[in-house]
């Protein structure tokens, strides 16, 4: 469970998690579209302030790829499901 004590220790930009979830409504289905495909995240700390995003697309994809080119994740659900978070911080989430 990420603290909010723990989001500010980041330092700005970093990319603090990734991980792999399958694209299906047990992991973050993000689109109709090659269901159940595995879909790789990655949560960045803001650059100016204590907040941060999470991107996501297929898992082929590298890290890199993903922040320069991914989808943002949306949803609180899809939200906690990468990155388990305090309701603090899930209030810092950069939409």
């Amino acid at each position: 469970m990420l603290t909010l004590e723990e989001l500010k220790a980041f330092p700005p930009g970093k990319v603090f998690a990734t991980g792999v979830l399958p694209n299906n409504e047990k992991g973050i289905y993000m689109t109709p579209t090659k269901y159940g495909e595995d879909l790789r995240w990655v949560a960045k700390k803001g650059w100016g302030y204590d907040d941060f995003a999470i991107y996501c697309h297929w898992a082929f994809h590298d890290a890199n790829w993903i922040m320069e080119n991914g989808d943002k994740v949306t949803s609180k659900d899809n939200i906690q499901k990468c990155v388990p978070c305090t309701q603090e911080v899930l209030n810092l989430y950069r939409y």
